[in-house]
């Protein structure tokens, strides 16, 4: 970067674009880790039944995902830090809100308008730092933010774990609010990096049958565990959920002004391929992290600390080298960072695959370091890709729907995974998955479950990565 006079107030304004969007990707990372570890006392004190408990996550990634898309496309009309800020005071108001819910009915309408706030500030970072950073710098300012995400994930259980005990639940939506204060004041003096300020014009039918289409998918893959996969409610649901998201691309094929401009993808092999990768790597990988952490208890019989103690290992490495990798990007591309990495991921899953009854910590370790290694070499050089493929004044939406892609991919992830993994327990499945005792029996039948998903997960990086090879 230059030092002269006449740039240093625009590199520090950049630098300051930077820091505040970083604070609002922490945000919604560490409340999505932190209110796991705070879900069984707050079961507690609401009298939060099984499928209630499952709907506090579930409302949050649901709202999250259908709110991406329609935020991104609006953001690129009206003005992309204005979107921002209202995402921090929509999130910043519920998780206020979420600390006095004096019920599960509260608690859960809460917690899907905490929801769009976190679309809002995931799809507006990654788009804000695309827009006042040149190409040359772009990659290493996307890792930061990257890393800002992998931070929160990795910090959430343990502050979620302290406010629990120390001061009860409530406390891990309070501890928002100081956060995003501090990021609304300073954002105080920054602009737009673009004009903005028009009036959005949102394919209202399109964002319905997209909105439909997503929730009908979702929907199954988080209540799958409690249902069954082949209940009437579970294949009904998908079924209408492809319609509605088919119903959604036709649509967008013949609205005079789309929701989202499929040719995006037709002009640009590098987005498509770059989209498409996103949600294979977070299918194969995002929910090992949760089964390995299950695996740890039910097989190993290791407490939630020393589970945790072990797993750190794979988000250090991520929040370590994402910057590293981002700037790495920006001198030599992203294809074969990007693809390397997802090989290295189907590596350490295929470590995992094999990890013997007594999980030795030398053999788990190596795999989890290839998987952290192999994220953060994937994750931001993909992103600075995809985002430098597209015209400016798609950014909103092309950042919406690398967003989009990671969500998907990550609710599938827990979903087949962990029925995968939980497929010799039978009907208890489900419940052992989320935290219900387990016998011996169930430990070793678990553990072959845990297998058969590793294998899954790898296979599905390598064709991921094979898949991010495409994009020329």
């Amino acid at each position: 970067m230059g030092t002269g006079a006449g740039t240093s107030p625009l590199h520090a304004r950049r630098r300051r674009m930077l820091a505040v969007t970083c604070a609002g990707s922490f945000l919604g990372p560490v409340d999505i880790t932190g209110v796991a570890v705070a879900l069984p006392a707050m079961g507690r004190d609401l009298d939060l039944s099984f499928a209630a408990g499952i709907w506090v996550s579930a409302a949050y990634l649901l709202t999250y995902t259908v709110a991406l898309v329609p935020v991104g496309r609006t953001a690129d009309q009206w003005g992309r830090l204005r979107m921002w800020r209202l995402g921090v005071a929509v999130f910043a108001t519920s998780s206020l809100l979420l600390a006095m819910a004096p019920d599960s009915t509260v608690l859960l309408a809460l917690r899907g308008i905490q929801g769009v706030g976190a679309a809002i500030l995931a799809s507006m970072a990654t788009a804000l730092v695309s827009a006042v950073f040149p190409p040359g710098e772009r990659g290493g300012a996307i890792g930061v933010n990257v890393t800002a995400i992998y931070l929160g994930l990795a910090t959430g259980p343990l502050i979620g774990g302290l406010l629990v005990d120390g001061l009860g639940w409530r406390w891990v939506f309070l501890v928002n609010l100081p956060v995003a204060a501090a990021a609304l004041v300073a954002s105080r003096g920054l602009h737009d990096p673009t004009a903005g300020g028009g009036r959005p014009r949102v394919d209202v039918l399109g964002a319905l049958l997209l909105g439909a289409g997503l929730a009908c998918a979702m929907v199954p893959l988080a209540f799958a565990p409690l249902w069954g996969w082949t209940a009437p409610a579970t294949l009904g649901l998908m079924a209408l959920g492809a319609a509605g998201l088919a119903a959604c691309l036709v649509r967008q094929t013949r609205a005079h002004d789309p929701l989202l401009d499929l040719a995006l993808f037709r002009r640009s092999r590098l987005f498509a391929a770059a989209s498409a990768a996103a949600l294979l790597n977070d299918t194969a990988m995002f929910g090992a992290i949760a089964l390995t952490a299950i695996l740890l208890q039910v097989v190993g019989g290791r407490s939630p600390i020393a589970a945790g103690a072990l797993l750190i290992v794979q988000p250090a490495f991520m929040v370590a080298l994402s910057p590293v990798a981002g700037r790495m990007s920006d001198r030599v591309g992203s294809r074969w960072l990007s693809s390397g990495g997802m090989a290295l991921i189907a590596v350490g899953l295929a470590g995992l695959a094999t990890v013997p009854r007594d999980i030795p910590p030398a053999h788990l370790i190596p795999s989890l370091v290839c998987v952290g290694v192999g994220m953060a070499g994937f994750s931001s050089p993909n992103t600075t890709a995809a985002m430098s493929s597209v015209p400016p004044a798609s950014l909103g939406v092309a950042a919406a729907v690398l967003a989009t892609m990671r969500s998907l991919g990550q609710s599938s992830s827990v979903a087949v995974l962990g029925a995968i993994a939980a497929s010799g327990l039978g009907e208890r499945g489900g419940r052992v998955i989320l935290g219900e005792d387990a016998s011996a029996l169930d430990a070793l039948r678990f553990l072959d479950g845990y297998h058969a998903a590793m294998a899954v997960g790898a296979v599905v990086a390598a064709v991921g990565a094979a898949v991010s090879l495409t994009r020329g």
